[in-house]
């Protein structure tokens, strides 16, 4: 008889521990979830990217440049509904920006844009970065968005820069001086130095 009622008090307390532990468990889940439903609220809040050229000179010349078009639109187009939307989205803006370092067109090849250009995809790898780790750092990926909305507004006010340096029409002879300052384009010194006579003079 003692054996039994041990025996049912072990399992009782078995089985209520069993309960209380799918309680915590489900108490953590919540919690858990509560968390991911806050950091994806603050992400999908704060993800909002300049799409959209500043002005009608970058728009004009830009046109042309494929991948730099290609990199506005998907930056515009924002995810939706899940983490794992933002992630995906992260990676393909990362894989356009980096295409944007060899296909600089001929007039932008200028090291004011390349420097640039090299600051805005850091920030990008960053922002994919951090949006992949397990525990995502919601404000830190707010905050990048921001830093790359201001690489882009420097970027294309530097494409501006450029197109209106362009339209000053150069002074007589200004071409020819420039020219001159090329050292790429300068004549090699060919001129051989003049021979001296190795031959000592025998003294008599």
């Amino acid at each position: 008889m003692k054996y039994k009622i041990s025996l049912f008090l072990l399992l009782t307390a078995v089985l209520f521990s069993c309960q209380n532990q799918d309680k915590k468990r489900r108490a953590e889940n919540a919690k858990e979830a509560k968390k991911k439903e806050a950091i994806f609220n603050n992400i999908n809040k704060g993800w909002t990217f300049i799409d959209e050229p500043i002005n009608e000179i970058s728009e004009s010349q830009i046109n042309s440049w494929t991948e730099w078009r290609e990199f506005m639109k998907e930056i515009g187009d924002k995810p939706r509904k899940t983490i794992g939307a933002f992630q995906k989205k992260s990676a393909t803006i990362s894989k356009k920006a980096i295409a944007l370092e060899n296909t600089i067109p001929t007039e932008f090849n200028q090291p004011a844009i390349k420097s640039r250009i090299s600051v805005l995809i850091t920030k990008i790898k960053m922002l994919d970065l951090f949006i992949h780790l397990n525990k995502i750092p919601d404000d830190k990926v707010v905050f990048l968005v921001q830093e790359i909305n201001k690489e882009l507004i420097s970027l294309e006010r530097q494409m501006d820069k450029i197109v209106e340096r362009a339209k000053i029409p150069k002074e007589e002879g200004e071409e020819d001086f420039l020219r001159m300052l090329d050292t790429t384009r300068a004549i090699p010194n060919t001129v051989a130095p003049p021979q001296i006579d190795q031959k000592v003079p025998k003294l008599e």
